[in-house]
């Protein structure tokens, strides 16, 4: 039983890599939460056998998750792990049917992207400083990221022959292993090919030859060393909480509140579907709103300034 249950399970990890395409720091997020859950199982029924496994033992499941602590968007994230693993099962005639097909992901409140405005993200552009490689590095980083509206797995993962500065574009690998060309903008190709005059200074014994942003030794930049950067250029901005994803989301919000169409955002952004872009008008109907209550006259009317509007006589209400 234990070998048929490990053998399924390595069949469902080169399943996400290579039919789903997931990338690997996704496919280690399934792994792990269907991990949490097999633990959770053998706790109770001292072994794992997918063939056992009932809606009934999935309510208590969510419940003990529920009882933890956790937020819904976690909640749904592990579940859904569980969800992909059983329909993995039957796909593959593993099982013949799906316990999880009844049970509901938890509903989640609608969420609107945090963004940096434009005057905040000017002054996480001008952070660095310093005349150091690393402050060119850094600049480079920073106006990729904002000019492209890259995810910063994006942006670490960039090699050199991915740029193209004569046009201005470079190529990125996004989710789903899904490879798409950017427009870059003036001041990224600008700040890119000064850092490429200093790159070479950031070596040692394991330098990556490819890499565009390396680290102090040469290696390839680490997405958790981009966030540091944010996290203390965040200093400077009046919105606190700074993230290298809110720079993502100002350039499509910055984008569309200059006139840019949502089909063209979701091509720059490297969304599957259109839904997702749609976020960020709703970031602008927010602005809109806040503008609107501040500037617009009939928004400073007391209820006891407008007057009640003509009654309708019944004999009218049919026309």
């Amino acid at each position: 039983m234990y070998m048929w249950v490990h053998h399924t399970i390595a069949e469902f990890h080169q399943y996400l890599s290579t039919e789903r395409r997931a990338s690997p720091l996704t496919t280690q997020g399934y792994l792990r939460d269907l991990g949490d859950f097999t633990g959770f199982v053998i706790e109770r029924e001292d072994v794992f056998d997918p063939k056992t496994v009932d809606r009934r033992l999935l309510r208590r499941y969510l419940s003990k998750l529920h009882r933890d602590g956790l937020k819904p968007a976690t909640v749904g994230r592990k579940l859904s792990a569980v969800k992909a693993y059983f329909r993995f099962l039957v796909r593959n005639e593993h099982l013949e049917q799906n316990p999880t097909v009844h049970i509901r992901t938890p509903k989640l409140p609608k969420r609107t992207p945090k963004f940096l405005s434009a005057d905040d993200a000017a002054r996480l552009m001008e952070h660095p400083r310093d005349d150091s490689a690393i402050g060119y590095r850094d600049r480079a980083l920073l106006e990729l990221t904002y000019g492209g509206g890259l995810r910063v797995s994006e942006v670490v993962g960039i090699n050199i022959d991915d740029l193209n500065l004569d046009e201005g574009t470079v190529r990125v690998l996004g989710k789903g292993n899904k490879t798409r060309i950017v427009p870059m903008g003036r001041h990224a190709v600008i700040a890119v090919t000064l850092w490429l005059q200093r790159r070479s200074e950031l070596t040692g014994r394991g330098a990556d030859s490819g890499a565009l942003f390396r680290n102090h030794r040469g290696g390839r930049l680490s997405v958790r060393s981009v966030q540091r950067l944010v996290e203390a250029a965040g200093g400077n901005c009046r919105q606190a909480g700074a993230t290298p994803h809110w720079l993502r989301h100002a350039c499509a919000t910055h984008m569309l509140s200059s006139g840019a169409d949502l089909r063209g955002i979701q091509e720059l952004l490297g969304h599957s579907t259109l839904s997702t872009t749609q976020r960020y008008t709703h970031v602008d109907l927010n602005r809109l709103m806040t503008t609107y209550d501040e500037a617009h006259p009939r928004a400073h009317l007391k209820p006891s300034d407008v007057p009640d509007p003509d009654p309708i006589h019944p004999d009218h209400e049919s026309n």
